[in-house]
């Protein structure tokens, strides 16, 4: 079972940031004036808000309200790092930081309620719709339509006469191979009867292809 656990270092490092991030943010309020529990709770608050911001950012790059909540959440996790790196008496802690450190709940649940109940943006403007082609309206009995010309009548083709079928000039060139083919191996012209069998073609077609290489 151990085995199968992989080592991921990129895990490991969000894994210390994150402990770091958040005991940051704990010692920053515990000096604010907020103990016990509550002080546990303002890291939970700002990593939520910072991770709801960025959720909705995924699905919606240009979302202002996302941006603008993901960027209060970072200023406010950046800036507990920042201040307890020595920059600032945690015995002495200003007034407006006070002030800032026990506004945020209200601050963090207006933002976490506007990001997940407000709409999406839509990323981009609706296409406009093509353009559907245009299709002549029937006319009505009581209207009177463009006149059209009447088609001019095709000319018929010439029709063979019944008792001479017609072939086809490319069978003609097949028939004259397997002729010359016979003939090279019989030494005799090729018959009616042994091109019909050859061809698989009716008998009197068969017979206008030998009259036509005779």
């Amino acid at each position: 079972m151990f085995r199968s656990i992989r080592i991921d270092a990129v895990l490991i490092q969000a894994v210390i940031a994150g402990a770091l991030s958040f005991a940051h943010l704990h010692d920053l309020a515990e000096a604010a004036g907020q103990s016990g529990w509550k002080a546990w709770a303002y890291p939970v608050s700002v990593d939520l808000l910072l991770v709801a911001a960025w959720r909705r950012l995924r699905g919606a790059r240009r979302d202002r309200s996302a941006w603008t909540w993901f960027v209060i959440a970072l200023v406010a996790s950046l800036g507990a790092n920042v201040a307890t790196a020595g920059l600032l008496d945690l015995a002495n802690v200003p007034a407006w930081l006070r002030i800032l450190v026990a506004g945020w709940p209200a601050l963090a649940f207006l933002g976490g309620t506007l990001l997940v109940h407000q709409p999406a943006v839509v990323a981009a403007e609706t296409a406009p719709a093509a353009a559907m082609p245009v299709v002549d309206r029937p006319e009505g009995p009581d209207e009177e339509g463009p006149e059209i010309a009447p088609a001019e009548p095709v000319p018929a083709l010439p029709e063979a006469p019944a008792s001479v079928p017609v072939v086809p000039p490319a069978l003609v060139d097949h028939a004259r191979k397997v002729a010359t083919e016979h003939r090279t191996r019989t030494g005799t012209d090729i018959d009616t009867a042994t091109l019909r069998a050859r061809l698989g073609i009716p008998e009197d077609l068969a017979g206008a292809i030998v009259a036509q290489l005779a």
